[in-house]
């Protein structure tokens, strides 16, 4: 992290060694998992308009590149652009529940406020403030064409200013390039892999929060491939959007004004600002877990692993992905992918071989598979409908039971208990007699009411001659379960699916084999898709659930072969396939019309309003959204009526663009590319790999070139022109191959392993000297802990404030039993005891550090500071001695004898 220093950050220099004690060769950034969170941050205020928002992405690419490279030679960002026609079918559904959502909950919201407002609350004034759009983030938009400019003046921006980037080569794919951002990224390494001259050694890390990203990393079978990505906290406390209170959601809200916390109320409702941590991945890792799980004896075909972790791969995609809905029976949550893997090992033996090989799939041993877990389903139903009955009853218990030992009447006002280690202070009683009469008339109406429940009162506490109010049962206050008409745990459950999801009969043997045959394309398709690229842009799974593992009968003979040459969407071609009407203002005009005109040939893709299928889950996010598919012909018929409308502009945005690769002027391939404009060359030309640390690829002109000694211009008015510019960017194209290539998965030859991680098996038996297995912290296994002695404990102990808050009532105070003494005094508040902590620290194999604090002689100098609590009692023997404090530990506790001999503690 950068220090401040007098109230200025102090850059840092990236060119350094980096502190992780690994270096990264290549650094690919998924911009989806940095643009997404820049919108709406965790523990800062979201930015008010685009021009912060640019400023946030830039800061949050800063902080990886601190986190992950020193000096590495080769960085590519994608954000997402133009995607699969599966794919689009997700968007679709996450575009139009993102708007339904938003517009319920400012709905919800504008009708409580209303409430809280009639009822005599106290509300801030509303904010007028228009709601940010997060659809704004799909290829095509205004958007996505300012990020792109903005991420060029970034890279140019940071070639020219920081040293860490010197040697750097920069790719940018942005949003209209065709393709899914990390699958730009696998399509870059795949391609780079199969050059003569790659090395197999390169440590790929790549930024992302999808959780795909690691199967597509196992799926490289790179030995060195490390995935950053933010640390989850949950439960993350946000204010209450109506009066900005913290501990209670809108649903909630009372309308109570707010308490004053604090002298001065500077605690008032503040959430705690840190930075976002980050966390690694070490695929090597999770390979070798991999490794023990899945090595299988007496097999009557050679062992390989690497096709085994393609095959465990392929297993991962039946609890589902962002192409196809998972199998009924098979929920990740139910340990679904050990189920598949200990069924694999027991039917592998019979198939007389792996799954999978490179991409393509074994049709005929993958219905053993299936069929294996056809035959366990009804058992699987027939579990997930008893666990989830106990897991009921015991809520229900647990509610009676706070219910039980819940308070029969807990005192308000001025008399309400007030938590421990409040903040503010106490108030003063005012009319206690008052107060006191209050509460037993409180506490008589509610032992009336709790009396009679069945009788309702008047609003002076005498019984009402109306009609009684129902008692409620006893788990009433639990929530409404959704109605089940599947059943899947009772006879017949198979019959009740097909007709209720598909409305047809589950005798409907035509009709179930073509489900069938869809998701298996579907299963082909996706395996192809991490392997070898998209298979085909037009394919797409035309139904919203997913068939019975027992249905999976005779498909060894269906077809899985695609179209080929197949085109992808155009970005505002996409925009009208995923947006909802409610979106249609990041559209031409002519074209939002076909949205919302009731005479549109296609009104029918845009519904207002959409049915949520929960499916067996209790959420509506985890429900199915049932929106009809986009038909593609129809679409494309209809568009064709309003292309002429578009704009010059528009027209830019909507066609399809390609990589762009940044260098600064100390880079060697720097002067190959300005020469190349010099020349005026048209045509393609090879990188040099020697010049550009082993990558290929062709290079040519780019129209809208960052060029040395010309003005960059910034899109972002805050930020200012970079008129001194040494960089140079050119159109980059990835090695191209044949349309029927395949690319090879294995590790490649002089691909070196990485030092194992985990425990051995065997350790006990082979280690002959007893020593302990010592865990692996971090990249190095020779990595050092550092340790503390104990007086830095002891300083440590008594100096942190007691509340992170505010300052403690004793954060200085000298504990009276460590140093004997009565007549201690408590530091004063300038002494700052932190940095004689540092000093402390010592590597674990110096057996003796620095002099403890307590032993040290004491100097006096003209001038100096006031002498320390500890110092002062130094020049006193009748006070202080030494001797008192050999058998004591950190902050004054008896110290154990094999402590005092190691005289330090690990950390």
């Amino acid at each position: 992290q950068a220090k401040e220093c007098n109230g200025v950050k102090v850059p840092i220099d990236t060119s350094k060694p980096n502190p992780n004690e690994v270096e990264f060769d290549n650094l690919y950034l998924d911009m989806n998992g940095i643009i997404h969170p820049c919108t709406h941050p965790e523990d800062k205020p979201a930015p008010k308009n685009e021009d912060e928002m640019m400023v946030a992405i830039f800061e949050y690419i800063d902080r990886i590149f601190n986190i992950d490279r020193r000096d590495c030679p080769g960085a590519k960002g994608d954000p997402s652009s133009p995607a699969p026609r599966a794919k689009m079918n997700q968007q679709r559904s996450r575009r139009f529940r993102a708007s339904k959502e938003g517009m319920e909950a400012a709905e919800e919201k504008q009708k409580i406020r209303q409430e809280i407002l009639a009822k005599g609350g106290f509300l801030p004034p509303e904010e007028v403030k228009e709601r940010f759009d997060s659809n704004c983030i799909t290829p095509g938009t205004e958007f996505m064409d300012n990020l792109a400019k903005c991420l060029r003046y970034y890279i140019a921006d940071r070639l020219n200013s920081d040293p860490g980037w010197k040697n750097l080569t920069v790719i940018l794919s942005d949003a209209s390039a065709p393709g899914e951002g990390e699958h730009k990224i696998m399509d870059y390494i795949r391609r780079q892999r199969a050059q003569p001259n790659h090395d197999p050694n390169t440590h790929h890390c790549l930024c992302g929060a999808d959780a795909d990203l690691i199967m597509l990393g196992l799926a490289t079978h790179e030995p060195n491939f490390t995935i950053i990505r933010e640390e989850f906290k949950p439960n993350k406390p946000k204010p209450c959007a109506l009066c900005n209170q913290m501990g209670h959601e809108v649903k909630d809200c009372q309308g109570l004004p707010r308490e004053k916390q604090g002298k001065h109320d500077q605690f008032a409702d503040t959430v705690p600002i840190s930075e976002q941590e980050f966390i690694f991945i070490r695929l090597c890792v999770l390979r070798e877990y991999l490794e023990r799980e899945l090595t299988m004896a007496s097999l009557p075909f050679t062992f390989d692993f690497e096709r085994s972790v393609d095959d465990w791969v392929f297993m991962c995609f039946f609890v589902g992905n962002d192409f196809l809905p998972h199998l009924p029976s098979l929920e990740i949550r139910e340990g679904a992918i050990d189920r598949l893997v200990n069924i694999y090992k027991n039917v592998v033996h019979k198939t007389g071989g792996y799954l999978t090989e490179s991409g393509f799939v074994n049709l005929q041993r993958v219905q053993m598979i299936m069929l294996a877990v056809g035959e366990v389903e009804d058992s699987i139903f027939k579990k997930r409908k008893d666990d989830d009955d106990n897991f009921k009853r015991r809520q229900k218990e647990k509610r009676k039971r706070l219910k039980r030992d819940q308070p029969s009447f807990i005192p308000g006002g001025q008399f309400s208990p007030q938590a421990l280690g409040n903040r503010s202070s106490p108030q003063a009683i005012c009319n206690p007699r008052q107060a006191a009469f209050e509460m037993r008339m409180h506490e008589r109406q509610n032992s009336t009411t709790s009396a009679s429940p069945n009788t309702s009162l008047t609003p002076d506490g005498s019984p009402s001659l109306g009609g009684g109010i129902k008692r409620k049962s006893e788990d009433s206050d639990s929530e409404p379960e959704p109605e089940d008409n599947i059943r899947l745990w009772e006879t017949g459950w198979k019959q009740r699916y097909y007709k209720n999801k598909f409305d047809v009969d589950a005798s409907d043997d035509k009709f179930r084999r073509k489900v069938v045959q869809s998701y298996v394309e579907g299963l082909c398709w996706v395996l192809r898709y991490y392997y070898q690229g998209c298979a085909s842009w037009n394919w797409y799974y035309p139904f919203h659930y997913a068939p019975f593992a027992s249905d999976f009968e005779g498909i060894a003979d269906m077809p899985s072969d695609f179209e080929k040459g197949s085109k992808p969407f155009k970005p505002l071609e996409q925009l009208m396939g995923v947006f909802p009407a409610a979106s249609g203002n990041f559209l031409p005009p002519t074209w939002r019309k076909l949205m919302t005109d009731p005479e549109s040939s296609i009104i029918d893709f845009y519904p207002e309003d959409f049915a949520i299928d929960l499916n067996g889950k209790k959420y509506a996010w985890q429900g199915v959204a049932l929106l009809p598919f986009v038909d593609e012909r129809r679409l494309r018929a209809a568009l064709e009526e309003v292309y002429p409308d578009l704009t010059p502009e528009e027209s830019r945005r909507n066609s399809l663009g390609g990589d762009v690769l940044f260098v600064g002027k100390h880079h060697p391939l720097c002067d190959f590319i300005v020469e190349q404009y010099k020349t005026k060359n048209t045509e393609a030309v090879d990188i040099p790999p020697e010049l550009c640390h082993g990558i290929q690829g062709k290079l040519t002109l780019n129209d809208n070139a960052v060029l040395p000694d010309q003005v960059v211009e910034s899109p972002v008015p805050m930020l200012r022109d970079l008129t001194q510019n040494s960089a140079v960017s050119i159109s980059f194209k990835d090695p191209q191959f044949a349309e029927d290539f395949v690319f090879k998965a294995t590790v490649l030859p002089g691909a070196k392993k990485p030092a194992p991680v985990l425990k051995p098996g065997d350790w006990e038996k082979t280690n002959n000297d007893g020593r302990p297995w010592r865990p692996q912290l971090g990249f190095n296994r020779d990595r050092k802990p550092v340790h503390l002695d104990q007086s830095a404990f002891r300083t440590l102990g008594h100096t942190m404030p007691r509340d992170r808050g505010m300052p403690g009532i004793y954060p200085n105070a000298v504990p009276l039993g460590a140093y004997g003494s009565p007549y201690a005094r408590p530091l004063m508040g300038s002494q700052q005891q932190i940095p004689k902590l540092l000093s402390n620290l010592r590597p674990q194999e110096t057996w003796r550090g620095p002099t403890p604090l307590f032993q040290q002689t004491p100097q006096r100098t003209a001038g100096a500071a006031p002498l320390l609590a500890w110092n002062r009692m130094l020049q006193s023997p009748n006070q202080f001695q030494p001797a008192q404090y050999q058998g004591l530990g950190p902050m004054g506790y008896p110290q154990r004898p094999e402590d005092r001999m190691d005289r330090g503690r690990q950390v």
